[in-house]
């Protein structure tokens, strides 16, 4: 695998699309005609360079869904998908487009999971370790489980000269951006360290690599984002592994630009593409490189059936004084290989 720099500079011309994105009005974005929606049966059909390139059938995905459930009841009545087709476009191979995999039900057990039970485990770190000790609740619970009203500070400043104590509804609120698992990436180095890695959680690696067979989910970060929120334009460069990155997006809409420009004599192709709740990206061959970023997270775009989370529709929840939310949130699993 030839080296690429993670602190190389994106070229100019994927960074003018994201700007021009970061600037765009929300409502602009339904008229513009540039944008890839594959949810948007106007915008597919319109759109003649993507193809369909695989196929899950109803068969695969109820198998890989009720094993990922495990006893979970919420998955006795759903209805499942028929079939769900990968696409591809012609002007960036590789780069799979998998418009609502996920059903109503596995977002919201996914979702639980990952912040309930996951945030929870103190072997995944966060940004809030830079600068905090965080306490985390007993075993078995979530931070949720704290009032959003509660004044006792659950991150403790490791320089309290510098930065404030957190309280429960600050951390997850606005402080909080995002999560590792399995290796633990090292954003100062950019690079993950050589000490063992924790364990990746199992049900959502078993959920993953039968989705995406192609790729060992060794490491994960959970990005947590708020309507004017973005990630700037990067590549996921730290892997000794050409196998593709797995993205699968939850609650709003994200606009999502992406483009390849890997050599001197390569024209610059890119995509800029509207991520729904539920959608996959596969990033593999010539596009697993590709540069890429987040200019804006689309507020109110939030499925009915994740809104409300981790709250119920019927208020009789374990959390219900946090209802909503998930309203205003987008969550991102971006998942890799770490090496061959």
């Amino acid at each position: 695998m030839e080296h690429l720099d993670p602190h190389q500079r994106p070229p100019d011309s994927i960074r003018n699309v994201y700007k021009k994105y970061q600037k765009k009005k929300w409502k602009e974005l339904g008229q513009d005609e540039d944008i890839v929606d594959l949810t948007n049966p106007k915008s597919a059909s319109s759109n003649n360079k993507v193809h369909v390139v695989n196929e899950y059938t109803a068969e695969e995905l109820a198998t890989t869904f009720r094993a990922f459930a495990g006893k979970d009841d919420d998955l006795e009545h759903v209805d499942l998908p028929t079939s769900i087709l990968v696409y591809e476009h012609e002007d960036l191979p590789g780069l799979h487009l998998v418009p609502s995999l996920l059903p109503p039900s596995i977002q919201t057990l996914l979702l639980s999971r990952l912040l309930h039970r996951d945030l929870s485990n103190p072997v995944h770190l966060t940004n809030i370790h830079t600068h905090y000790t965080l306490s985390y609740p007993p075993s078995s619970s979530s931070f949720f489980s704290t009032p959003p009203a509660s004044t006792v500070p659950v991150a403790t400043p490791l320089s309290p000269t510098i930065h404030r104590p957190l309280t429960t509804s600050s951390l997850l609120s606005k402080r909080l951006r995002w999560i590792t698992l399995g290796g633990q990436y090292d954003w100062t180095a950019k690079r993950y360290p050589n000490t063992q890695t924790p364990a990746f959680p199992s049900d959502i690696k078993g959920l993953l690599e039968d989705l995406f067979p192609r790729t060992e989910a060794a490491a994960a970060i959970v990005n947590l984002y708020s309507p004017g929120d973005t990630l700037s334009v990067h590549r996921d460069v730290a892997e000794t592994s050409n196998t593709g990155l797995v993205s699968v997006s939850l609650g709003c809409d994200a606009i999502f630009v992406i483009g390849t420009s890997l050599r001197e004599d390569m024209e610059e192709k890119s995509l800029t593409l509207r991520l729904g709740s539920g959608s996959a990206v596969y990033m593999s061959g010539s596009s697993r490189f590709a540069w890429h970023g987040v200019p804006q997270i689309v507020a109110g775009t939030c499925p009915d059936y994740l809104e409300n989370w981790p709250g119920t529709t019927d208020g009789i929840g374990e959390y219900e004084e946090w209802k909503g939310w998930m309203a205003g949130k987008r969550v991102n699993l971006n998942v890799r290989q770490m090496w061959d």
